[in-house]
């Protein structure tokens, strides 16, 4: 039997497309397209909450005009709606990200195979873009990594690529973690580990010379102590997610923890900080 999708259209500036995108890929929507004016967004029906939508539009209506509309179709082939609209991106001339559909000339020193299928996270928004960024320039060599919110697992593969011992990477959506996995299988990984669940999966069992997170701000701010726990002593904390606007409130949030700021950068409106946990 074909499963029914709720496909909601947002009519939206970029900076609230971005915003409601992740947004709503933290309650269950699946598939993101954007468009002229703004973006779509798909969710199978039984999982839709008109009510929660709602009330995620009204938080962020003082940023500007959002105006959406819905209607209902039966199951697609994702596959092709994404060879129709996700396209190779190029980061700092060192790496690469494709599908495997596409056919590549040039040749980069990194080449990551993603199939985003429904998961959120193919280099193309400024915060992931930002992530691999802060990769590229960080030591990875025989550390350990905790990939926060893993996604479709391009950030654990990267780590992989840069020659980190061992990655654990976690997502609660379920959709997302077999990404992961496929994503990790075709990039021909072995020394990645994906969890499903959140981060109470993870605590207590390990510590990480790297911990990465491109997730949104109330997030971040919600798991900041267990990043600090899990963190090792002089190891390196990765995040994203969130706006330019908001890096004092995630300043703020550090003052009690013995961490300094090393490094940030910005994209689009969009924030990256790199921290350090103090010896």
């Amino acid at each position: 039997m074909q499963r029914v999708y709720k496909v909601l259209s947002f009519f939206c500036d970029q900076i609230i497309t971005d915003i409601l995108i992740a947004e709503l890929s933290n309650i269950g929507f699946d598939s993101f397209l954007i468009t002229e004016n703004g973006f779509e967004a798909s969710i199978s029906l039984e999982h839709f909450d008109q009510k929660i939508l709602d009330e995620l539009i009204d938080s962020y209506s003082s940023l500007g005009s959002i105006t959406c509309r819905s209607n209902q179709i039966r199951e697609k082939n994702w596959n092709v709606e994404w060879e129709k609209n996700f396209q190779p991106i190029v980061i700092e001339d060192q790496c690469i990200v494709r599908a495997a559909f596409h056919k590549i000339k040039n040749k980069y020193p990194i080449e990551l195979i993603i199939n985003p299928k429904m998961s959120f996270g193919t280099g193309h928004h400024e915060t992931t873009y930002l992530m691999i960024q802060n990769q590229l320039n960080t030591d990875h060599e025989h550390k350990r990594v905790l990939d926060a919110g893993c996604g479709t697992g391009i950030l654990s593969v990267l780590a992989e690529k840069l020659g980190a011992e061992k990655i654990i990477g976690f997502d609660m959506d379920h959709w997302a973690y077999e990404n992961s996995l496929e994503n990790i299988n075709l990039n021909s990984c072995h020394r990645i580990e994906i969890v499903e669940g959140k981060i109470e999966k993870i605590s207590g069992q390990h510590t990480f010379d790297l911990i990465l997170a491109n997730i949104n701000l109330n997030v971040i701010i919600e798991d900041l102590n267990s990043y600090y726990k899990l963190l090792s002593p002089g190891g390196i904390l990765i995040l994203s997610g969130f706006l330019v606007s908001d890096l004092n409130t995630l300043l703020n949030c550090i003052e009690d923890l013995n961490i300094s700021l090393i490094e940030q950068n910005s994209r689009n409106k969009w924030m990256s900080v790199c921290l350090k946990k103090d010896k």
